[in-house]
């Protein structure tokens, strides 16, 4: 199909022609008035169909310069991306065509843009409406034209990254039996790029559903085993890449070959070239993975070890980017670039503590009710958080890419990090050598380095390291004040790593100077160390909670002066300090100064953003906690932003509901704006208790909860559930009217596949059933039977079997008759997941019903008396009426018994058991 061919299918207005023409070359102009102008005109032609056909046909025009050419394509790529469905198919056949011709044009940006051009097509219609595609790439590359073979390459690399999963599953398109041998061959081509290329493409299947790439697999590692001494830095990435992938997907088949692939990627992870190293570098993270992890690396830690350490010192090329971090920034305004997307953590609701808790107030998030999912990608994105060290982007200019982006230093530190957690104090013959060396080093970016290494063992090695700790710490709080922000920085997330420990040495030596230190630093005037300060401050303060009261007064005026000087990117950091603070000290923070200083500030704040400000989202969440924490001294507060939340509420539904009607015409709301509001309610809620009832009343907040509740998206559901619950302890009469209804929806999301969904509406259960009574008779059998599912399912979360244990008792209390029969299937589960809960309110009603249910079945207990009696030893002072009923049953037990089985039982007994049932019931 030649150029001339394609041009002549379609002939355009030359008048036309040129005004696009014209407005392409002025595209090119840093004239900012040009730009706005040329962007409306391209708006307002980009609603004439027709206009992609001008853009196909200047895309292949030989007499336009490439710049000009590549711009057509690029607009045309974005218009299908955005208007597809809207073009008729003439237009699209059109754009194919002219794809097909370009693929081997002489210019490398051309071929480069045709393929982003051709996998926007495929992604949006899938390969079965370009059947031919495939066909005429695969013979395009035998052509012997080595443009055409190139272009060819680069769309089918572009196809493989981003539809994978319909080369692997649709069926008009499994070419993956013809493409791997296909792509295997071509690993010997003499052009590098094709090599690259293809193994790339093989590389985008390893690990797949499909078995393709595996019925090959002795070819593939020939053809990789000979690339890895290949010259082209792209070559021997894509090989690192391979064995990787083979190394987590086929352990197994390549276990014969692992010395040689160990050796030959210890050397890679030194490449002179970065991004060569930093591909070898994952090998480490994915080995960490493997069952014989310590057999295969044990031999290789004296080498790999200094290795990994060398690897976290910031690289010469960086320097420069560097030096625009290490000065004092706090005054520059940040640019927009520099604020990340902010993801909204929603609230999971628990009604327990346990013995060791915080005594910070009611049930914040829990990270163990996250819906956890597994393998090698996502711990690297976890990974990424903890090698961050410091490393956020920041406001500083041209350190942006160095220092947030995955790279070959954070690769290290978060490969060193997992293999602490596998060789544990075993690493340290291999570490202590160079912390000495690089901690007491002279450059301050070795120094780095070190403090860098020091936080990254801190959780594997933290008992061969706790000899050295006393010194360390000392060490660390002098390079809190180290001339370069970078090592103040970097220090900063360190310490935070070492909180547990440094909260249980004497207040004195330890936490006092870090705190004060750090509230030095949190008014630092470089950006990045006010912002690490902040997060290693939340960190200090999850860990100590009530341990900071006397420390209060000097933070609240630190935090509230920060609001001063921090410029937008760190002040939303900030708000997730003082929320976390709030958390911490719960109601010790309701004193007027207090609330003076922080109130006035972020409420001013928050009448200064419009509705959809996404800077609401951490305000908001700050907010929630303050309002839980403060309690009644929130009350001034309460009407506005009751109001704004529900305002935010049914806006979001009702944006929704217009999506929902005309797809096209409005688009599918944020509805982060709505979760954040919800959970706001929640803390108001359950900060004001009954105060809120004023505010409920004739408002329409229990309508539209209602609607969240029956959201398609779990974490809207997940809120909505937490404020059911608060609104059921602080105003249960307004919502008894519709509480037939709730309760409805409630029971149909007790599915622990979305866990801090079901966890929430079975905590919200039990807070209803507490209040409603005997009247929650008619949906027990629908409620009792999935919880007692979920409290026997292995590998349940310890915060929802807690929670599902609390609900059933709770039901056992105020309908004894419907839950009993049940008893038998839940009661040893339920025995043991409520022994570690401290004294509350809710174990008291919980431990009340399963007496009512003991009672009525006594025999059920017999068979599991051993777990009774350890639940029951969990308490330290149960109400004399409770314990009466603990001290009955107990010896109705024994007495049925009979002397023998009973002697029989007690030298069953732990020592500990033995000791507290002695000491509690006279046994």
């Amino acid at each position: 199909l030649s150029t001339a061919m394609v041009i002549m299918s379609w002939n355009p207005d030359p008048a036309s022609l040129e005004q696009v023409v014209i407005l392409l070359n002025q595209s090119k102009t840093a004239d900012s008035a040009v730009q706005k102008q040329v962007h409306e005109k391209l708006n307002d032609l980009n609603q004439i169909p027709d206009f992609n056909n001008y853009l196909a046909f200047i895309l292949q025009l030989p007499t336009q310069d490439e710049t000009n050419r590549s711009m057509a394509g690029l607009i045309l790529k974005n218009n299908i991306k955005n208007h597809y469905q809207l073009y008729p198919a003439e237009v699209l056949e059109c754009v194919k065509r002219a794809c097909l011709a370009c693929l081997g044009d002489r210019s490398a940006m051309i071929r480069a843009t045709v393929g982003t051009i051709i996998t926007t097509m495929v992604s949006k219609a899938r390969l079965e409406a370009w059947p031919e595609l495939m066909p005429h790439l695969v013979a395009s590359l035998d052509s012997g034209d080595e443009f055409l073979v190139e272009g060819s390459f680069s769309a089918m690399h572009k196809i493989c990254e981003d539809s994978k999963q319909l080369l692997e599953d649709t069926p008009v398109s499994q070419p993956l039996g013809i493409l791997i041998p296909k792509f295997i061959e071509f690993t010997g081509h003499r052009n590098a790029k094709v090599r690259s290329l293809a193994l790339g493409c093989i590389n985008q299947f390893i690990g797949g559903h499909s078995q393709a790439p595996m019925q090959y697999l002795d070819r593939l590692l020939e053809s990789v085993f000979r690339l890895a001494e290949d010259t082209d830095t792209e070559v021997r990435k894509q090989v690192c890449s391979s064995l990787v992938l083979l190394v987590d997907s086929r352990m197994g088949y390549l276990l014969p070959y692992m010395t040689s692939i160990l050796e030959f990627m210890l050397l890679r992870t030194q490449d002179p070239d970065e991004f060569v190293a930093q591909e070898a570098c994952e090998l480490w993270l994915a080995i960490a993975d493997q069952p014989n992890c310590q057999e295969l690396l044990r031999p290789y830690l004296p080498k790999l070890i200094p290795v990994l350490c060398r690897g976290m010192k910031y690289s010469e090329s960086d320097a420069e980017a560097l030096e625009l971090e290490n000065r004092e920034d706090a005054h520059i305004p940040d640019r927009e670039s520099d604020i990340r997307p902010r993801f909204h953590r929603t609230r999971s609701k628990t009604a327990s503590q346990h013995l060791h808790d915080c005594a910070a107030g009611g049930g914040g998030a829990s990270g163990e009710d996250a819906d956890a999912s597994g393998g090698l990608e996502q711990q690297q994105q976890d990974l990424l958080l903890l090698a961050e060290s410091g490393d956020a982007d920041d406001s500083g200019g041209g350190g942006d890419d160095i220092l947030s982006s995955w790279n070959l230093r954070k690769c290290s530190a978060a490969a060193l990090d997992v293999l602490a957690n596998v060789f544990r104090d075993e690493l340290l013959e291999h570490l202590l050598p160079i912390l000495k060396d690089t901690l007491l080093s002279e450059r301050w970016d070795v120094k780095e380095s070190g403090i860098l290494i020091l936080g990254a063992v801190a959780e594997g090695c933290l008992q061969g390291v706790t000899a050295y700790l006393p010194e360390l710490f000392r060490l660390l709080l002098t390079c809190l004040q180290h001339a370069k922000p970078l090592v103040r920085s970097i220090t900063c997330w360190t310490l935070s790593r070492y909180a547990h420990w440094i909260v249980t040495q004497p207040h004195e030596l330890c936490l006092k100077p870090l705190l004060y230190e750090l509230l030095n630093r949190i008014l630092d005037t470089n950006k990045r160390v006010q912002e690490a300060a902040c997060s290693a401050f939340a960190t200090l303060e999850e860990e100590t909670c009530s341990d900071l009261v006397p420390y209060l007064g000097d933070i609240v005026q630190t935090l509230v002066f920060a609001f001063q000087r921090y410029q937008h990117k760190n002040l939303l950091i900030l708000y997730d300090a003082i929320g976390t603070l709030a958390d911490s000290v719960g109601s010790h923070l309701n004193q007027e100064a207090f609330v003076q200083l922080l109130m006035p500030r972020l409420f001013q704040k928050w009448e200064s953003l419009n509705d959809d400000d996404k800077d609401l989202f951490p305000l908001l969440e700050c907010l929630s906690s303050l309002a839980t924490a403060l309690g009644v001294g929130f009350l001034p507060y309460c009407g506005p932003v009751f109001a704004r939340c529900v305002r935010l509420v049914e806006t979001t539904l009702r944006q929704q509901q217009l999506h929902f009607q005309n797809p096209e015409a409005n688009e599918a709301p944020d509805k982060d704006f709505m979760i954040v509001s919800l959970d706001l309610l929640s803390g108001v809620a359950e900060g004001l208790g009954s105060e809120i009832q004023p505010l409920v009343q004739g408002s329409p907040i229990l309508d539209l909860l209602y609607h969240c509740m029956q959201d398609s998206q779990p974490i809207v559901r997940q809120s909505a559930f937490a404020l059911l619950g608060d609104l059921s302890k602080a105003c249960f009469d307004q919502l008894r009217p519709a509480v037939g209804n709730f309760l409805m929806v409630l029971a149909a999301n007790l599915n622990p596949v979305n866990i801090s969904v079901c966890n929430n509406a079975i905590w919200a259960i039990g807070e209803i059933s507490i209040r409603l009574g005997s009247e929650i008779k008619p949906y027990v059998e629908k409620i009792i039977d999935p919880l007692t599912d979920i409290i026997n399912r292995t590998n349940t979360p310890k915060t929802l079997q807690e929670n599902t244990a609390i609900t059933i008792g709770r039901l056992g209390l105020v309908c004894p008759m419907e839950v009993a029969p049940y008893m038998s299937r839940f009661l040893r589960q339920w025995c043991l997941s409520l022994r570690n809960i401290r004294d509350n309110e809710e174990k008291d009603s919980a431990f009340r019903g399963i007496c009512n249910l003991i009672n009525i079945k006594p025999d059920v207990v017999v068979n599991e008396f051993i777990y009774f009696c350890d639940s029951v030893a969990s308490w330290s002072e149960p109400q004399p009426d409770l314990k009466e009923m603990f001290h009955k049953i107990i010896f109705a037990v024994k007495e049925n018994v009979g002397p023998e089985n009973w002697a029989k039982f007690w030298a069953q007994c732990p020592p500990l058991l033995k000791e507290r049932l002695h000491a509690q019931y006279g046994l």
